[in-house]
C-alpha cells in the first residue's frame, strides 16, 4: 500500500467504526416524532380512524428540516401502494401537532389518478412535528412523521 501501512489503516479503519458506532447510539436515544404523540393529536386520529392503529410504513413524507417562513411550507407525500380498483389509497390527512388546527387537510383519491401522491404548502404556526397518514381503501391506515423547525411564524 502505497505510504500506507497496515498500521496506519487498521488504526483509521477502528476511528471510523467508532464514529459509526457513537452516531448510531445517538440516534437511538433520540425520539422520533412519532414516538410520543401528544393527547391532542391521539384525539384527532380517533375521531379520523376509531381504534384503527395508524402503522408505520407506505408513507414518505418530504418536508423541510428547518422552514425559512411559516406561511409557506412545501410538503410532499407518496405512497407505494398500489392504486389498483380493488385496493387503494382513498385518503391523505395532514397533521400538524401545534397548529390551532391539528387536522390540517384532508386529500380524497381515486384510483384513476394512478399514484397516491400529494404536494401542497402549508402554515405553520411554530415549530412542530407534522403528520402524514393515508387510509386504504380496505381500512388500513399507515403513517409517517417528521419535525419541521419554523424560524418565522406563518399564523398569526
Amino acid at each position: 500500500m502505497s505510504g500506507f501501512s497496515r498500521r496506519s489503516f487498521l488504526h483509521a479503519s477502528g476511528l471510523a467504526f467508532l464514529a459509526l458506532a457513537v452516531r448510531r447510539l445517538a440516534a437511538l436515544g433520540r425520539p422520533r416524532p412519532s414516538d410520543d404523540v401528544p393527547w391532542k393529536v391521539k384525539q384527532v386520529l380517533r375521531q379520523l380512524f376509531g381504534d384503527r392503529e395508524v402503522q408505520g410504513g407506505h408513507v414518505q413524507l418530504d418536508v423541510p428540516t428547518v422552514a425559512a417562513d411559516g406561511r409557506v411550507v412545501p410538503v410532499m407525500i407518496e405512497s407505494d401502494l398500489p392504486m389498483a380498483a380493488d385496493r387503494y389509497v382513498k385518503a391523505v390527512h395532514l397533521l400538524v401537532d401545534n397548529n390551532p388546527d391539528i387536522h390540517l387537510a384532508e386529500f380524497r383519491l381515486t384510483p384513476q389518478i394512478g399514484q397516491a401522491f400529494v404536494s401542497t404548502r402549508i402554515k405553520m404556526r411554530m415549530t412542530s412535528p407534522i403528520r402524514a397518514v393515508i387510509e386504504t381503501s380496505d381500512g388500513a391506515v399507515w403513517g409517517a412523521a417528521a419535525d419541521v423547525r419554523v424560524t418565522v411564524n406563518g399564523c398569526g
